[in-house]
């Protein structure tokens, strides 16, 4: 079966459609076939890099935040795990300092050092790192041996591999303090990148597990702050996105000594202002309603927020005008009149009847009722009570 037959007969399983021009959703689908048999020929996974570079020549297609959205997604949904390696988050590196950039190995991290961390934290924190002090350190040799055992099926060789690099886990969980979750919180969302790591590693590719392990505790841990810390759930992608505009802005402040306009961002980018007016709209925090405002906190935020379902007092009081107005000018009618008319406004309940309704009150035809209706609106557009409501209409 050729890759478009195989696409078209699982269309429902995986076909993305990207424009409203048929070929070029074929030939985009082909190149996602192919994207896929490339992950599945390396342990089903694909770095973000080599995606990108794959769809460069479908030029087609824009490779828009949507468009990489659903890419991503039908990578997931196919069990393809996508390996983000990029620069993009405001404060970290390439790769992790402590471990990888300056030649320090895992058994040079200082675990004594904990001021990064709340002082509520720190007793569970020591008790932790105590307990993963105890697994010795493993070396190049050990750790190709141990990854050979693993692929003749030894889970005890991935569990002492796990179990010798946990000591990682914690230093890059460190660099992510303060962004909305606990410390043993990245340092477990650190752990499932760390076993994801174990699971995908290749010895032959010639790097030390550490090197390789270290993306993948990375991207578990920033997926878990996208996913949890906030309030309002944001994309991993738009996150990372976010911190780029985050970090223009800041270089732009620094360097025109203002705050930059979104045109002068997204010139930097290569966005539109919209969009990067959007993606700042995107990253702005809730506040809670019950924020205490000035010195003495006895006031919150939601007291000066003006409730625009309730009307100003200059409304309530035209209001009440109004319907006394409208009163006295329909109390001019007959008996009958003032009960169609109001029967057929909601005067009372606010709910109007049809004809046939009012009809059905009076033992009357429809028609008789639209009768009635016509004649009573014809007096009040006389002239002599029309003018009593003139002051009430707005333009």
């Amino acid at each position: 079966m050729s890759t478009m037959d195989a696409i078209n007969s699982n269309e429902d399983k995986y076909m993305i459609k990207v424009s409203e021009d048929d070929a070029i959703n074929a030939k985009f689908n082909t190149k996602l076939q192919e994207l896929l048999d490339i992950a599945h020929s390396k342990k089903n996974v694909i770095e973000d890099t080599e995606l990108i570079k794959h769809f460069n020549d479908l030029k087609e297609v824009a490779l828009d935040l949507d468009t990489m959205q659903k890419i991503f997604n039908f990578l997931e949904k196919n069990g393809v795990d996508i390996l983000q390696i990029t620069d993009d988050d405001e404060e970290e590196p390439t790769l992790d300092e402590d471990v990888i950039a300056e030649g320090e190995d895992v058994e040079k991290i200082d675990f004594t050092d904990t001021g990064d961390i709340s002082s509520t934290t720190q007793d569970p924190v020591k008790m932790y790192l105590k307990d993963i002090g105890k697994v010795p350190l493993l070396s190049a040799e050990e750790e190709i041996e141990l990854a050979k055992r693993m692929e003749a099926g030894d889970e005890m060789a991935k569990k002492k591999l796990a179990e010798s690099n946990l000591r990682l886990v914690v230093s890059i969980a460190k660099r992510y303090v303060g962004r909305g979750m606990l410390f043993l919180d990245l340092i477990q969302e650190g752990n499932l990148g760390l076993l994801k790591a174990v699971e995908k590693f290749d010895y032959r590719k010639g790097y030390k597990f550490s090197t390789y392990a270290t993306w993948w505790i990375r991207q578990a841990i920033t997926r878990a702050i996208a996913d949890q810390a906030r309030t309002i759930r944001i994309p991993v992608h738009m996150v990372e996105t976010i911190n780029k505009v985050t970090r223009v802005s800041r270089d732009l402040l620094q360097k025109l000594g203002r705050e930059p306009l979104p045109e002068e961002v997204g010139e930097v980018m290569g966005l539109p202002k919209e969009r990067v007016q959007e993606i700042m709209k995107i990253a702005q925090e809730p506040v809670s309603l019950e924020t205490p405002i000035g010195e003495e906190e006895d006031s919150h935020l939601g007291d000066f927020i003006q409730d625009e379902s309730i009307p100003t007092p200059v409304e309530a009081t035209n209001q009440t005008l109004l319907h006394e107005q409208l009163d006295e000018v329909v109390s001019t009618l007959t008996e009958r009149e003032q009960r169609v008319i109001k029967l057929r406004f909601g005067w009372d309940d606010g709910r109007p009847r049809t004809l046939e309704e009012v009809g059905k009150e009076f033992n009357v035809t429809r028609e008789r009722i639209r009768q009635i209706e016509a004649k009573a609106l014809r007096k009040l557009r006389h002239p002599n009570r029309s003018r009593k409501l003139k002051d009430f209409l707005y333009n």
